[in-house]
């Protein structure tokens, strides 16, 4: 093997990514890891995210199987984003637990799934940035809300209803009589 090639194995590619080569394929074997990877950019949804760059702490236990490694661990992140209601940031932590099964290459396991239902080890290498990625974002709200009873948004003028007075209100006229409205000037209570 070329010195380069070694340098290129010893370091896993990437914060996300632990090497197993140190752990062995010794069933039984386990070690524990705990990690703060940066969180890579688009990790969220569209209302609510993982700022790029803030840290995701992991806390992992790595267990030797036969198959593969099971990886369990929680993962922990501060989200922000806007409120879906009126606009507000807002920000919060989620926390999710995981359980995933990376599959040793030729293991009994290509037999018995298809390639993309587990995991896989590769190059002695594990990526958990999807495994990561797949079990926090469903968690997180599609339509986040700064407080349960947040009002939102007048939606003829814009402004927050918190800030308005409760006699705000916008005249709304049926559109099938704008046209009589706007061809006669109004209505006899507006002359």
């Amino acid at each position: 093997m070329s010195q380069k090639h070694d340098a290129a194995r010893a370091a896993p590619a990437g914060p996300w990514v632990l090497d197993t080569r140190d752990f062995g394929r010794r069933a039984g074997a386990s070690r524990t890891y705990t990690r703060r990877p940066p969180a890579p950019a688009g990790f969220g949804l569209d209302m609510i995210r993982v700022p790029e760059g803030d840290p995701v702490e992991l806390d992992l236990l790595l267990e030797a199987v036969v198959e593969g490694v099971l990886v369990s661990g929680t993962a922990k992140a501060s989200v922000t984003g806007e409120c879906a209601r009126c606009l507000d940031p807002i920000s919060d932590e989620v926390e999710v637990e995981f359980r995933e099964l990376f599959a040793y290459p030729d293991s009994a396991t290509d037999a018995s799934t298809d390639e993309e239902e587990v995991s896989r080890v590769v190059d002695d290498l594990i990526d958990l940035e999807p495994l990561v990625r797949d079990t926090m974002l469903p968690t997180l709200p599609i339509a986040p809300a700064c407080s349960p009873d947040c009002q939102g948004l007048c939606s003829g003028c814009g402004a927050k209803w918190a800030e308005l007075d409760p006699e705000h209100h916008h005249e709304t006229i049926d559109p099938r009589w704008a046209a009589l409205r706007e061809r006669f000037g109004g209505t006899e209570e507006e002359k």
